[in-house]
Order: structure tokens, then sequence, then C-alpha cells
């Protein structure tokens, strides 16, 4: 399981990646196309077309980790937008991961409390 200590930020990949891209393609990535230090203590989330692959790109004291999830059905609920990345919180990815929404108000509905006579 993918644990957040130490992380500060979440930056998503807006639009799709090509996955077929290595640890060092995609740090080259973040670095010349979004600007951002792929060394620093952050996730950098990448999605494909199709949105039921992503990796995770992560730098850990002396190595990069890359995590990656595929779905066996479903999609992954991506956010579009213009900008090249979108920081989220890390209980937003969590619910990227299982498959919610990031603009969900709540992560489980309300339950109504019965009346027992």
């Amino acid at each position: 399981m993918l644990t957040l200590a130490g992380v500060q930020r979440v930056y998503l990949a807006l639009g799709p990646t090509d996955l077929r891209k290595s640890i060092d393609s995609l740090a080259a990535l973040v670095q010349e196309s979004f600007g951002l230090d792929p060394f620093s203590p952050c996730l950098f989330v990448f999605c494909n077309r199709e949105r039921n692959k992503l990796k995770i790109l992560y730098w850990e004291h002396n190595g990069f980790w890359l995590f990656y999830r595929r779905l066996e059905r479903g999609t992954f609920k991506w956010p579009s937008g213009h900008e090249a990345t979108v920081t989220v919180t890390s209980r937003q990815l969590r619910w990227l991961l299982d498959g919610l929404e990031l603009s969900q108000r709540q992560a489980h509905p309300k339950v109504m409390a019965e009346t027992v006579i």
C-alpha cells in the first residue's frame, strides 16, 4: 500500500501521458514541462488516455519509486483542465485511486438513524 508520510504535495498531470515512459522520462517531464523539481518530497501522478492506468513518481532518500496501478474494470475519474498540473490533497488522491470523483463533498452518503421502539 502507498504510504504518504513525508509527502508535501501531490501533483496530477492533466491530460493523457504515455505510460510507456520510464522513471527518467517521467522525471524529465516533471522538470521540463511542469517546471517542478522531481527530487522534491512530492508525488507526481500520471494517467493514460483510456484512464485505466496510472503511474506515480516519488523520490525518496537516494532513489525514485515508480508505482503503477491498472484497473481491470472501470476508469479513474481523472480531472481535466487547461493547466499542466493540479495540486490535490493526499485524501483526494486516495479517492481517485478508489475510483471516486475529486469534486465530491463527502466520501459516503449520510445514513439515516432508525428509531427503535
